[in-house]
């Protein structure tokens, strides 16, 4: 009996590490469209947040406000956008066109 006892602790254990190294890996870049359309399109261009493609507002003021949040915007972690993405999700802003479907206050 305690050799099954034993053996399911070091089992838990084992799916513990396994978990705790899944969590430590380094996810795969995202494009700027997938971060924006993951992160950002759920409220701006849908009649929560301001429209802000199609502006040309300045990348260092978007990187900014995304880490530091503004007015009801939230700030993001880089471990939910992480420093590449925001550089990369900020340029694309800065020079995206904007899209007619999208509605804001």
């Amino acid at each position: 009996m305690k050799r099954i006892a034993l053996l399911a602790a070091g089992l838990a254990l084992a799916g513990t590490a396994n978990a705790a190294q899944k969590l430590g890996e380094v996810q795969a870049q995202r494009s700027p469209e997938q971060v924006y359309g993951a992160v950002c399109g759920y409220c701006h261009g849908k009649n929560v947040g301001p429209v802000i493609r199609g502006r040309a507002l300045p990348a260092s003021a978007v990187e900014y406000i995304v880490r530091h949040g503004q007015n009801a915007m939230p700030a993001f972690r880089p471990t939910e956008v992480s420093p590449a993405e925001l550089k990369a999700l900020a340029a694309w802003v800065e020079m995206s066109s904007a899209d007619p479907k999208e509605k804001g206050q």
